[in-house]
C-alpha cells in the first residue's frame, strides 16, 4: 500500500480518495463496524468483486455479492429495487455498508441504493474506469436514468471514501479509457490547464501503467475534490462540472445510452465552446483548441445535423434549466467558466451547426 496519494473531499461529510495500486487493504476500515456488506458490481468485474469480498470476509464481515447489468443498463430503478430486495432479504442494517465496483453507472446505482436504504447507509466506491475515477465516484452525487433523460432521478449521498486503484486500468478496453478522459479535458479546460499540456504526449497520457497518466488522474479529482466541497448541493459553483454535459446527456439519451458518456461529452464540449465564442464570450483560439485535442485523443467532436430537433427538445429537462430558463455552462477564457442565460434559439442552432456532420 505504498505510493498512495490521498485527496480530501470537504464538505459535512468529509472523506478521502485514495489513488495508487493495491488498495483493497484500506476497505475494511471504511466499512468498519459493519457486520454485512454488500457488493455491487458490474458484470464483468465478477472476479474483482470476488477478491473485494475475500478482502472483506478476512476482516470478518459477511459479504453480499449483487450482479448488475454494464454500463447504463445499469442504472434504472428496476435494477436498484432489485437490489433492495436482496438488502431485505439479508436484512441489512443502517450499521452495514454498500461497496461499488465498476465504472461510472456502477458507482452511481451503489450510490443509489445506499442513498435510499433505510435513508442513508455507507457506501465506498472502488472505480474500475477512468471515467469513475475522476467523475462518478467521488463528490456524492448518486441516480439513475429514466424515459425522461439521464440521472434525472437521484440524491446527494457523499460516500465514506474512494479507491482507485490503477491496476484495474490495465485491463481496461482503449475506447473506454479515452472516453474516460473527456472528462479530464474538460476539468482542463474549466480550472486546471497544465491538464491540456499533459496531452503533448498522446502516448504518455493513455499508457495505463504510466506516471502521466496517473498525474492527469490525480490532477482531475484534485479539480472535482476542490468544486465539491465547497458545493456538494450543485447551487452554484458545482454547475461549472457540467461543462459539455447539456448536449452531452441530450446526445446520451437519443442514443438509448448506446454510446460512452465520454464520447457524448465530447461533443457537447465542442458545442459549448461553440457557443462560448458565438456569445462574444471565448476566444477563438481556446475554443478551436477543443475539437483539436479531442479528435487528437480519438474522441468524436461532431454529431448528425438532422438529430438536432430531438436533442433540443431533451435540453428542455436539463438540470441547470431553471423554470423556462436555459442555462448553460461556457468559458469566458481558460480556466474561466461562467453560466449563459436565455441564449437565443439562433444562437443554439447556430453553435449546434458548428459540430454537426
Amino acid at each position: 500500500m505504498a505510493d498512495v496519494t490521498r485527496i480530501g473531499v470537504g464538505g459535512e461529510q468529509p472523506y478521502d480518495v485514495l489513488v495508487g495500486v493495491g488498495l483493497a487493504g484500506h476497505l475494511p476500515e471504511l466499512v468498519s463496524g459493519a457486520t454485512r456488506v454488500a457488493v455491487l458490481y458490474a458484470e464483468p468485474l465478477r472476479a474483482t468483486a470476488a477478491a473485494v469480498a475475500d478482502v472483506l470476509a478476512a476482516a470478518g464481515m459477511v459479504g453480499l455479492a449483487i450482479e448488475i447489468p454494464d454500463a447504463e443498463a445499469g442504472k434504472s430503478i428496476d435494477v436498484a429495487a432489485r437490489c433492495w430486495d436482496e438488502l431485505a432479504a439479508a436484512g441489512f442494517t443502517r450499521t452495514d455498508a454498500i461497496v461499488g465496483v465498476g465504472g461510472g453507472a456502477a458507482t452511481d446505482l451503489a450510490g443509489f441504493v445506499a442513498a435510499c436504504w433505510l435513508r442513508g447507509v455507507r457506501v465506498v466506491h472502488v472505480p474500475t474506469s477512468v471515467l469513475g475515477m475522476v467523475d462518478a465516484a467521488v463528490g456524492g452525487k448518486t441516480g439513475v436514468n429514466i424515459a425522461g433523460g439521464k440521472n434525472l432521478v437521484g440524491a446527494f449521498h457523499p460516500p465514506a471514501g474512494v479507491l482507485c486503484d490503477l491496476s484495474a486500468l490495465a485491463g481496461l478496453p482503449v475506447p473506454d479509457l479515452r472516453a474516460g478522459l473527456a472528462e479530464v479535458v474538460k476539468c482542463g479546460f474549466i480550472a486546471d490547464p497544465a491538464i491540456l499540456e499533459r496531452f503533448d504526449d498522446l502516448d504518455a497520457a493513455t499508457d495505463p501503467g504510466g506516471p502521466v497518466l496517473r498525474d492527469l488522474i490525480e490532477r482531475a479529482i484534485a479539480v472535482k475534490a476542490r468544486v465539491v466541497s465547497e458545493d456538494l448541493r450543485e447551487s452554484g459553483l458545482r454547475e461549472i462540472l457540467n461543462y459539455g454535459h447539456t448536449l452531452g446527456h441530450a446526445i446520451e439519451k437519443h442514443e438509448r445510452y448506446a454510446w460512452r458518456h465520454g464520447d457524448a461529452i465530447s461533443v457537447g464540449m465542442v458545442f459549448a465552446a461553440n457557443l462560448g465564442r458565438l456569445a462574444g464570450r471565448l476566444d477563438d483560439a481556446t475554443a478551436d483548441r477543443h475539437a483539436e485535442l479531442l479528435a487528437a485523443i480519438g474522441l468524436p467532436v461532431s454529431y448528425p445535423r438532422e438529430a438536432w430537433p430531438a436533442l433540443r427538445r431533451t435540453i428542455d429537462v436539463d438540470k441547470k434549466t431553471r423554470g423556462a430558463t436555459l442555462r448553460f455552462v461556457v468559458l469566458d477564457g481558460l480556466a474561466r467558466p461562467g453560466i449563459l442565460t436565455a441564449p437565443a434559439e439562433e444562437l443554439l442552432e447556430e453553435a449546434y451547426a458548428a459540430v454537426a456532420k
